[in-house]
């Protein structure tokens, strides 16, 4: 038996079962897939998010394998232009953008190095209960083996779409329509260093620099555009830079698109209920919002610390850990509110016009 079970194993639920590892907890961490792989993300992380990964000592590695610094963001939206420096976070003074097949298996491996069991290949199909509280999990593995495992708690970090989720019914509440449409690639042989952020028109262009010396260049459309976007998604993505950013175009265009667009208009806004018996929620699965601010993986980063906190404290008896994980959640909620109602806001795509 586990005193924790952790179901996804990227952004959310690899930092969380290391700490709670490095903690002294026997914990299982189980994800559908396997390691190294990728998947689709915002790539960035901000200067808050690497403050965590610095204090983990896992941001060194993180830079180790070439990710470069972004010290810097040039903001051209509607009637506001400026370039600035990032705001330094406990020391922290730069972003970071990796690519998710390296900074995943990063995590993982940080994971399985403080003590982790590591499954890969899991598929959780049901929960177990013990009354109205939940104990555990049963599934299978790739191949068709069955897995049945019981913890103390289980935590859900499988993204917005979580089993964990599903499975215990999870209320969601503060919920906002889905506000946009992205898609993005990458381009080689682009010298950028900063981040570049434009709104024109109902659409937002952010580019930035990510492992192997490319470039990601990610468009935001409204979400009723989505159909017609992913009809043509390569004319309607060069068309809106040449129309909107004709200087980006003019780089891009000296330089080759190396890899195939990655897209999705399933973006939705909104806060579940993150604990009860057993169980607890991270990540985009407790809290999950438009990325048009890329704040999401630096908040799933919070959420791990927030949380392995709150499970000491439950495990411990320095309060019962129904109790503790109700307060991981107000702590959440108390730290993601204010950011959530303002990416709201910028996710609507209405910035001022240059003229007023």
């Amino acid at each position: 038996m586990y005193d924790v079970i952790v179901v996804g194993a990227r952004c959310a639920g690899a930092p969380t079962a290391m700490l709670l590892a490095r903690k002294g907890y026997r914990v299982l961490l189980v994800d559908k897939a396997t390691f190294p792989s990728d998947t689709m993300s915002s790539h960035f992380i901000l200067a808050r998010g690497a403050a965590h990964l610095k204090r983990w000592g896992i941001l060194e590695r993180i830079v180790a394998t070439g990710c470069p610094e972004i010290r810097s963001r040039t903001i051209d939206v509607g009637s506001t232009s400026f370039t600035d420096a990032v705001e330094p976070t406990d020391g922290v003074a730069a972003c970071y953008a990796p690519r998710r097949i390296i900074l995943d298996q990063i995590l993982v491996n940080a994971a399985v190095g403080a003590g982790v069991d590591l499954r890969e290949g899991v598929h959780v199909q049901e929960l177990l209960w013990e009354e109205e509280q939940v104990t555990g999990i049963r599934g299978f593995q790739v191949g068709g083996k069955e897995i049945s495992e019981k913890a103390t708690l289980v935590i859900g970090a499988d993204g917005k779409r979580s089993v964990v989720a599903r499975l215990v019914q999870a209320p969601t509440y503060s919920v906002a329509p889905t506000f946009t449409c992205g898609y993005y690639s990458y381009w080689s042989g682009v010298s950028l260093e900063g981040q570049e952020i434009y709104e024109r028109d109902r659409r937002a262009i952010i580019a930035f620099p990510t492992h192997d010396k490319k470039v990601v260049v990610a468009v935001q459309w409204p979400s009723a555009q989505f159909d017609e976007v992913r009809r043509d998604i390569k004319g309607h993505f060069l068309e809106t830079l040449e129309q909107y950013t004709p200087h980006l175009a003019t780089r891009l265009g000296e330089g080759e698109q190396a890899e195939r667009f990655i897209g999705t208009g399933d973006l939705p806004n909104f806060f579940r209920r993150s604990s009860g018996p057993g169980w607890a929620l991270a990540g985009d699965a407790g809290h999950c919002k438009d990325p048009i601010l890329a704040h999401g993986m630096s908040d799933a980063f919070r959420d791990a610390q927030l949380l392995a906190d709150a499970v000491e404290n439950g495990l411990s008896n320095t309060c019962s850990l129904q109790e503790a994980l109700a307060d991981y959640e107000q702590r959440r909620n108390e730290d993601a509110a204010p950011l959530y109602a303002f990416n709201c806001q910028m996710a609507r795509l209405e910035a001022p016009s240059r003229d007023g």
